[in-house]
């Protein structure tokens, strides 16, 4: 894409080509678990499977656990967790599973994103079971393949099914994916100063509502560009953009974004409709209206005094509207 002449990239255009997310095999209603059941999930088969092509792995049946197989639960070994079997704990497919997460990791290249399996002592990602030497459970883990695969690849967007269930977590995760989409298309591009410098104006008010810390932190780094070596430099910035967009948005910094967008609009709108937008931001705030009512009327006032630089940033237009993601938030 030539963003010399294009003047609003949005994510319906990105999403034309459907973005590569891996998933545990369960939620696509692969019958892989334990008993042979699945847990397939309807909003990602109904709702995400629209705009991601999902690439499935199920790091239990890969091992050779077989389908059905006995159930493997995390469990305390002196300073080691391992999974063993729940009624043979001689079954321990603990290593196993490291490697295959460790082989899973070098097929991931063209992967942006990755919905796994809650509660799983594999793949889940938090607060899995983990039981002591007296045979009592406590959430405090993660589960083998997942830990390795989030250590390997700490840019990549993960999370579980069950917190897609969460309108925050939901938009926050759907955000991350697109922005990393996006990442991955800069490099395979060739990257450059220049073409950095234009990532970072592109989501400049994205960043800042995420974090402002981070926002001044990026923005010195891009100030370097073409100046400090350019590997590290992007490398050090991937890390640091991706982790600032982990920390889902307050609403206080959405307010604060809009204001900051509502400057560009001061010599072109009457007082009328500056009440109006200050009104419905205010609405907002207060948890009377979700975040799309503001953001559709700035993006009503922005049609009609276009502004190049505004129309660029893909905090008015981060994932597809079908996805009504800010409808609920």
């Amino acid at each position: 894409m030539n963003r010399e002449t294009e003047t609003q990239p949005t994510a319906e255009a990105v999403a034309l080509d459907k973005i590569i997310v891996g998933i545990s095999s369960c939620l696509l209603g692969q019958e892989v678990r334990f008993d042979g059941g699945h847990k397939r999930d309807s909003y990602v088969m109904g709702t995400l499977s629209a705009y991601f092509d999902f690439v499935p792995f199920c790091p239990e049946a890969g091992v050779g656990l077989g389908i059905p197989r006995q159930p493997i639960r995390l469990v305390r070994q002196g300073e080691e967790i391992r999974a063993v079997g729940t009624r043979t704990p001689e079954l321990d497919p603990t290593d196993d599973l490291a490697a295959f997460a460790r082989r899973t990791v070098g097929q991931l290249g063209e992967v942006s994103g990755y919905i796994l399996k809650n509660a799983s002592p594999s793949c889940g990602m938090e607060r899995v079971k983990v039981y002591n030497e007296k045979g009592m459970p406590e959430r405090i883990g993660v589960g083998i393949y997942a830990g390795v695969l989030m250590e390997s690849l700490p840019l990549l967007p993960v999370e579980e099914e069950g917190r897609l269930g969460d309108a925050v977590l939901r938009e926050n995760f759907v955000e991350r994916v697109f922005v990393y989409h996006r990442w991955q298309q800069l490099n395979r591009s060739g990257l450059t100063a220049h073409k950095l410098v234009e990532f970072h104006a592109d989501h400049k008010y994205l960043i800042m509502a995420h974090s402002q810390e981070a926002y001044q932190q990026l923005g010195r780094m891009v100030a370097g560009a073409g100046k400090d070596e350019l590997d590290r430099l992007a490398e050090d910035y991937a890390v640091t953009l991706m982790a600032a967009l982990k920390r889902p948005v307050k609403p206080r910094h959405h307010v604060n974004v809009l204001q900051h967008l509502l400057g560009y609009l001061k010599e072109h709108i009457d007082k009328l409709d500056r009440e109006e937008m200050v009104e419905t931001i205010e609405q907002y705030r207060q948890g009377l209206v979700p975040l799309i009512v503001p953001i559709t009327l700035i993006r009503h006032h922005f049609r009609r005094y276009p502004d190049p630089y505004v129309m660029r940033q893909y905090y008015l237009s981060p994932h597809p509207k079908e996805l009504m993601l800010r409808n609920r938030i």
